[in-house]
């Protein structure tokens, strides 16, 4: 259900010149005529690269016959700006047939496989994430098993620690130690989910234990304490992600995954909007809107005393223009909420920002 706020929000939405877009396609001015596609490019940096609103990138592609996916560049391909017989500016590509990448061990085998395509995303920077901090319902969180101690009576443990928890059904034998870092809640109030953050690896020992179960530290990246929770290991990235804009969607920056209050480009941050309203792939604007202005003889903004008062007697509430002063790409989603990465910033971006169609 959308807010009376966002309601208020969607009549008064301004988008700043230098981030919004037009109905025609403008390709930037900056763009090569001829760029040879290198392992390392992402797909975001070259829809960047050719257009101020890199979810328009497929428009470029459609009077190319050769190219069924545009979400499909590969290392070797060489893409061309050409006009059509329309006139309207499009991209070719020259590309070879497939191409397969060989590899020598240190044993001296030869492997081979084909070139896979681009990311879409930059996956140095968020694989973290998508590999191992997710948001939980409370249910699901209190249900997993969790650390116990050690033989030594310690309270924290490092890698290389044996330790032992509470037996679980599963039988995985990778798997995560993770901690609640967070209760997420929307901008009413409403509870969305536990913030659950990734401490370390561990691998199951196979013991004849009934009730517990012994497990090794692998990797740790925070100290291990009792009762953190102990959770099967997940390595799947997401499949082809397809860059698409967000339409009637809208929603909030709730919280980021590193606790700052100042955030900006490459930084992560939560959306109160779940796996029902966006999918990986979706791009969406920021907004920045200012407080509500009581008006009057001596125009207060809400929540300063005199405009409490002032509310009760004279004035009108006017509510700001929201202008628009970046860009996120949602990257993994869950039931109530989402992860996104900030990829164009033109302010410092804060919790409780506004996100909406691009």
């Amino acid at each position: 259900m959308i807010s009376k706020k966002i309601y208020k929000f969607l009549a008064v939405l301004v988008l700043i010149p230098a981030l919004c877009f037009a109905d025609a396609i403008t390709v930037k001015e900056s763009a090569p005529e001829v760029y040879v596609v290198k392992k390392g490019d992402t797909l975001w940096d070259i829809s960047n690269m050719y257009l101020d609103q890199p979810w328009l990138w497929p428009e470029l592609w459609r009077t190319n016959i050769h190219i069924t996916n545009p979400h499909l560049i590969y290392p070797g391909d060489e893409l061309r700006l050409v006009k059509n017989a329309a006139g309207e500016i499009v991209l070719e590509v020259v590309r070879d047939e497939p191409k397969l990448e060989i590899k020598l061990s240190p044993e001296g085998k030869k492997t081979s496989k084909f070139v896979e395509p681009i990311p879409a995303l930059p996956w140095s920077v968020i694989r973290p994430y998508v590999e191992n901090e997710s948001v939980m319902s409370k249910d699901d969180y209190d249900r997993y098993p969790y650390v116990l101690g050690n033989s030594d009576g310690a309270v924290r443990y490092a890698t290389d620690s044996v330790v032992l928890s509470k037996a679980s059904r599963r039988k995985n034998e990778d798997l995560q130690i993770v901690r609640k870092q967070n209760e997420l809640y929307d901008m009413e109030g409403n509870f969305l989910g536990l913030q659950v953050r990734h401490v370390a690896e561990a691998k199951l020992i196979d013991t004849d234990l009934d009730k517990q179960s012994l497990i090794k530290i692998v990797d740790a990246k925070l100290e291990v304490k009792r009762a953190d929770k102990i959770i099967p290991a997940d390595r799947s990235l997401p499949a082809d992600i397809l860059l698409t804009a967000a339409t009637e969607q809208t929603g909030f920056i709730i919280d980021d995954l590193e606790q700052h209050n100042l955030l900006g480009k490459y930084n992560v941050v939560i959306l109160d909007l779940g796996n029902e309203e966006v999918e990986p792939g979706t791009i969406m604007g920021i907004y920045s809107q200012g407080p509500v202005i009581i008006d009057g003889p001596q125009p207060k903004y809400e929540g300063e005393t005199a405009a409490i008062k002032s509310a009760f007697n004279i004035g009108d509430e006017i509510n700001q223009p929201a202008f628009k002063v970046g860009e996120i790409i949602v990257f993994k989603t869950f039931e109530k909420a989402s992860y996104a990465l900030i990829t164009k910033s033109a302010k410092v971006i804060r919790k409780g920002m506004i996100v909406a169609k691009p």
